[in-house]
């Protein structure tokens, strides 16, 4: 597709935004959407990320998670290399077409680079909890879905420093 925005309306008004039919995101100065990522079945939050026009063009396309990575500088189809395919079952988009929410099956049932399930594998400490002690991260899963290692070998780690 040679332009990735045609697929996708011109922002003319708040009522079009807010209450039209028309698919009128709005990306960043970067170009860029932040993507909210939860289990089909369960409603679990597995993992947030980012789409540029093209990333949210793919996915509407193939019916896969296609997402776009910061640190990489490219587009990046959840599960190309680990098998672990995010299919989008239902999308969906806030009132102010600024943030997209995808609810899909995973195959391999893990969406987590790391091997865990859910990127949000660890529990912050709040209110009476943060005051009491050091503030420590609480892991809330204890075992891995898949050895990274074994997946990804040494390819870098889609996260960096």
């Amino acid at each position: 597709m040679s332009d990735p925005n045609q697929r996708f309306a011109a922002r003319t008004s708040i009522e079009q935004v807010e209450e039209g039919a028309e698919l009128a995101p709005k990306f960043d100065a970067q170009g860029l959407i932040p993507v909210v990522t939860t289990d089909y079945q369960s409603g679990e939050l597995l993992m947030q990320g980012y789409m540029n026009a093209e990333a949210l063009n793919k996915t509407i396309e193939l019916g896969e998670a296609v997402y776009y990575s910061r640190s990489r500088q490219t587009l990046w189809h959840k599960g190309a290399t680990s098998g672990l395919v995010q299919t989008v079952r239902e999308m969906r988009i806030d009132d102010d077409q600024d943030c997209v929410w995808l609810r899909v099956d995973v195959a391999g049932g893990a969406s987590c680079h790391v091997g865990y399930r859910s990127c949000f594998y660890r529990r912050v400490p709040v209110g009476k909890e943060a005051q009491d002690k050091e503030l420590k991260l609480e892991f809330t899963e204890s075992e891995k879905v898949f050895d990274p290692q074994a997946v990804y070998g040494d390819a870098p780690n889609p996260t960096q420093l």
